[in-house]
Parts: C-alpha cells; sequence; structure tokens
C-alpha cells in the first residue's frame, strides 16, 4: 500500500504542477506531460510487470476502443453545449484547456496521445491503481476510489470544466475496467483515441 500512495502522491504532485496557474506558465506543457506519463508508467512497471499480458489484440477488440471512443466524444460534444448553456465560464475555461496547443506541432501532440500519454495514464489509473484498490478494498470500492483520486489529481488547475471532464473520463474508463477488464486493450485505445481526437484531430468548439 506505501509503494501505491507514493505513486498516487507523485501523480498528483505531476499533475498539480502541469496544471496549476501558478507553475503551468513556465514549462511546456506537452514536454512536461510526455515525462509524466513516462514516470507513471514506470512507476506502473515497477509495481506490476506483469501488465503487458493485460493486451490481448483482436479485431473485437480494436471495433470496441474505436467505438468506445467516439461515444465518449459524443457525450463531451453533448456536454459541452449544455454547459455553455448553463455556465458563462465553461466556453472560457475549455478554451484555456485548448490554448495549450498553441506553439507546439499539433501532429507531434497527436502522437504523443495515441503512444504515450493515452496508453500510460490506462496502465497507471486503471491497470495498476484501480485494479490495486479493487484487490484490496474489492472491485467497487476499487472503482469508486480510484475514480475520485483521478478526478482530485486535476484539481490544482481550479478549472471547473477540466475536473469535471476527468470525472466523467473516469467513471466511463473506470466503470467499463469494472464491468469487463478482460476488454483492458480496448479502454485503453479509446482513451488514446479519445485523446488524440478530442485535443487535436476533432476538437470540440
Amino acid at each position: 500500500m506505501k509503494r501505491l500512495i507514493f505513486a498516487i502522491v507523485t501523480a498528483f504532485a505531476l499533475w498539480t504542477a502541469m496544471f496549476s496557474p501558478l507553475t503551468a506558465p513556465h514549462i511546456n506543457f506537452w514536454i512536461a506531460m510526455s515525462i509524466s506519463a513516462t514516470i507513471l508508467i514506470t512507476i506502473a512497471t515497477c509495481a506490476r510487470p506483469s501488465w503487458p499480458r493485460d493486451f490481448k489484440w483482436s479485431l473485437a477488440n480494436i471495433a470496441l476502443g474505436v467505438a468506445i471512443a467516439v461515444a465518449l466524444w459524443g457525450v463531451f460534444w453533448m456536454g459541452d453545449k449544455i454547459s455553455q448553456f448553463i455556465f458563462d465560464f465553461a466556453r472560457p475555461q475549455v478554451d484555456s484547456i485548448y490554448a495549450m496547443k498553441e506553439g507546439s506541432s499539433s501532429t507531434l501532440i497527436a502522437i504523443a496521445l495515441l503512444l504515450l500519454i493515452g496508453p500510460a495514464e490506462e496502465i497507471f489509473w486503471r491497470g495498476y491503481v484501480q485494479r490495486t484498490l479493487a484487490e484490496r478494498w474489492g472491485a467497487n470500492k476499487g472503482f469508486i476510489v480510484a475514480t475520485a483520486i483521478y478526478t482530485l489529481v486535476h484539481i490544482g488547475s481550479f478549472n471547473f470544466m477540466l475536473i469535471m471532464s476527468a470525472m466523467v473520463c473516469g467513471i466511463a474508463w473506470g466503470l467499463l475496467y469494472r464491468i469487463m477488464p478482460e476488454r483492458f486493450t480496448a479502454i485503453t485505445l479509446s482513451h488514446a483515441l479519445w485523446d488524440a481526437a478530442v485535443f487535436v484531430i476533432f476538437p470540440i468548439m
């Protein structure tokens, strides 16, 4: 449990540094995110070196991963329209997230999201954190606690829309992992595809 606590504290520190208004302006977000993703996947590998065996590539898993990514993009598109209708601050906060792309290559961002950042987050948050908590406290409590931590990691941004986005994603991917952990390949693929789609290929404007 001490190793898991260290991992979570490390994630909090990294995400706060990347998103906090006090520190974010002084770092290159995408370099920091890539480094952070590498650190998380290294921690997960040290704690659970067998995680590569969780990946089982098949046409069914690929199709499911694409379907999940498309469905989640649709949820966020609808959520964006509803939030803009309810909250005056919604769109400016979303725009501030997209502003992180400024000055960086969209192609490189998409590659980083697809091949490193998206997969690393799933391997760490679901494959390590949620799995470990589920083994200790049961599948339902593990899902709830892991999702709460995944959401709170973003609190240092002071960006309500980002925090709510993290919560929705955490619930979606965490619940899918709770229901069908054998589909971890599809869940991880959906995270990578959704990241690249929502940030670069099909941004929600």
